[in-house]
């Protein structure tokens, strides 16, 4: 049976009740995301040099594209409503928090090993073969990088028992005390050049404030234009004010050489611009609802759906291998400068071929993602998880931000890799039932 028969008869089966919106929301942010690292990604040749550009450094005005391709904001929107729905099952039937975040993990976690090993043993043919230590890292971190949401959406699901509660007591003021925290780390990361690092904690602030949306959205209070526009529009004022009297640069993704990053860490301009995108989207919710009612824009759905977190994890792999492949065919795709006619020409095949070697590459490791459910008895404890999760945060977010090289003979950050595989079975990852 062919993947488009199988998601035509899942869709058949999809029972009344369900919000079609948040899966489709789900498929379109991760391909968003996709097509834009694929963009912005400018390699080429010069003078036989293999040059790594970063288009939005490249081309400035290419900045204003990432308006429409930073949708982090609607994943952790999607997330919260999910989460909430999960959550309040797992109520009803007494299922023990430990379980619960097993649950949660395995398929959000399961795509993410085959990854890391894979990478791994790269790392390590490569030293064999005398490939510098700088070239492994670069390439490893062009690859993994996109592992980086993962350790911080974890963190927001450990936390998913407290912040619901908060909705549950306090309503939409359970968004707004993130908010006040993000500000605050703002204005002492901008105001106080002795603690910049302190920015960092609005990783959670600002992500679980858009989680929070989540949880308003699920509950009717963001349902339709009525309730959802004043959002947008909030938003996207503060959004302007902002850039125009703060210090905060326009693009929503980090610019190699930049001072200021809006998104490592998020700051209050990223809250403010997902708050005006998480408006926006609803505000179209019933006629996309009535849209995806139709057979074969919602079987789409659940096609991209069935391997989304495979495409996002393996994208930008596909792209250093393309890279790589494209370096030994003597430079093919690699003549022409970032920005030319020519390059944007050249986007048409480049793309084609990025897309050919994902979907080449999806029957091998797409299955990682259908994980079979938790065994019956794996009842892990509350220590148990919040350990794991840690083991698997901190190595998430140490191989997005460093790579997977080491200098030494192994030429693989052995520590790392053995830490998180550590959290992934505590977490119940890499059992089977």
């Amino acid at each position: 049976m062919s993947a488009w028969h199988r998601a035509l008869q899942l869709a058949a089966g999809t029972p009344p009740s369900r919000n079609r919106y948040v899966d489709f929301l789900r498929a379109l942010s991760i391909t968003a995301v996709v097509f834009g690292h694929w963009l912005i990604a400018a390699p080429w040749i010069d003078d036989g040099v293999l040059q790594l550009d970063h288009m939005l450094a490249a081309e400035p005005w290419t900045q204003w594209l990432t308006l429409l391709f930073q949708v982090m904001p609607v994943f952790f929107l999607v997330g919260g409503y999910s989460n909430a729905a999960s959550w309040e099952a797992a109520r009803r039937s007494a299922t023990p928090y430990g379980t619960w975040v097993a649950g949660r993990a395995r398929r959000l976690i399961g795509p993410v090993v085959p990854l890391v090993l894979a990478w791994a043993a790269l790392a390590f043919v490569f030293r064999r073969f005398d490939v510098s230590y700088e070239m492994i890292r670069h390439g490893s971190i062009l690859a993994l990088v996109p592992m980086w949401f993962l350790a911080v959406y974890l963190l927001v699901v450990l936390l998913v028992p407290v912040t619901h509660a908060a909705w549950r007591r306090y309503g939409a003021w359970s968004f707004w005390l993130p908010v006040a925290c993000a500000v605050i780390f703002d204005w002492l990361r901008f105001h106080d050049g002795h603690r910049p690092g302190i920015a960092w904690f609005n990783y959670l602030f600002v992500w679980v404030a858009i989680h929070q949306l989540g949880y308003l959205w699920r509950d009717g209070r963001l349902a339709g234009p009525r309730r959802a526009l004043p959002w947008a529009v909030g938003g996207a004022l503060a959004w302007v004010a902002l850039t125009q009297f703060g210090p905060y640069p326009i693009s929503m993704v980090g610019v190699p050489g930049e001072a200021v990053s809006n998104t490592t860490p998020p700051n209050l301009l990223l809250l403010a611009f997902g708050a005006a995108q998480v408006g926006l989207v609803l505000a179209l919710e019933p006629w996309m609802r009535r849209w995806l009612d139709r057979q074969r824009p919602w079987a789409a759905t659940v096609l991209v759906n069935g391997t989304i977190m495979t495409v996002y994890l393996w994208h930008l792999t596909v792209l250093a291998l393309l890279i790589g492949l494209a370096v030994l065919a003597g430079g093919i795709g690699l003549q022409d400068p970032p920005g030319s006619a020519e390059w944007w020409l050249a986007r048409v095949p480049w793309f084609a071929a990025l897309v050919a070697g994902l979907g080449a590459l999806m029957p091998l490791v797409g299955r990682f993602e259908r994980a079979s459910p938790l065994p019956a008895d794996f009842r892990p404890s509350a220590f148990r998880v919040l350990a794991g999760a840690a083991l698997v945060s901190g190595g998430i977010a140490f191989l997005a931000l460093d790579g997977i090289a080491a200098a030494g003979a192994l030429g693989v950050r052995g520590i790392v890799v053995a830490g998180l595989l550590a959290g992934a079975w505590m977490l119940g990852v890499l059992n089977s039932s």
